[in-house]
């Protein structure tokens, strides 16, 4: 991404001829938190009203902390390996460029901070069947998929939502204020590194933090 030129003007980089395309590459963090946040609260709920009668449900707290957890790996492993994807091919660069390229290239663009649903929809669905076929399927009881997914959903809401505000909102203290810097940094400074918005910790596992 180092080698794209940063755009700071008002237009929005237009990425499809067709305008009923190009409309779907937009979305704003309203939109986003309406979309997901009643699928969260839907999988949370729906894990207590499922659960074993006359037993704490032990595995609803425990399943939301693993599923958080769960998320802040994704969200490393998404943004390094697959929107930092280095493009061997022309066809490859531009793909890439759809998915994250154009924010390297527009980073205060506010319609193109947040994933449109014409991505997040289909990679909700992949993890949704990921969840199932292991909780279900080969390890562990199905009472655990619900709590699990509800927590993914949620951390991911907060990744989106927490990298709007490193673009857009005044973070001047504390732990917002030492992300924004962070994020700022991936963009201006160090674009291979640094690939943690709502967590560090795996830009300290996989030592893609850089001492300063």
């Amino acid at each position: 991404m180092s080698h794209l030129p940063i755009d700071h003007s008002d237009v929005p980089i237009r990425l499809f001829k067709s305008n009923f395309m190009e409309f779907f590459s937009h979305i704003s963090p309203i939109t986003k938190t309406v979309i997901w946040l009643p699928v969260a609260i839907f999988c949370l709920v729906r894990s207590f009203v499922q659960k074993e009668p006359g037993i704490f449900p032990v595995h609803i707290p425990a399943g939301f902390l693993i599923g958080l957890f769960i998320w802040t790996l994704s969200e490393y492993l998404l943004h390094r390996f697959v929107f930092h994807y280095p493009p061997k091919t022309e066809q490859a660069d531009r793909i890439v460029f759809l998915f994250h390229g154009v924010h390297h290239a527009q980073p205060q663009c506010k319609t193109r901070l947040v994933m449109p649903p014409v991505v997040s929809i289909p990679l909700a669905a992949f993890f949704y069947g990921l969840f199932y076929l292991v909780v279900v399927g080969a390890i562990i009881s199905p009472h655990w998929l619900d709590p699990l997914f509800s927590a993914f959903i949620f951390g991911y809401l907060i990744y989106d939502l927490t990298h709007y505000a490193t673009h857009h909102f005044q973070m001047r203290s504390g732990y917002a204020k030492y992300i924004k810097r962070y994020h700022m940094q991936h963009h201006y400074k160090t674009p291979n590194h640094r690939f943690g918005v709502s967590s560090l910790l795996w830009d300290m596992v996989f030592n893609t933090k850089p001492e300063s």
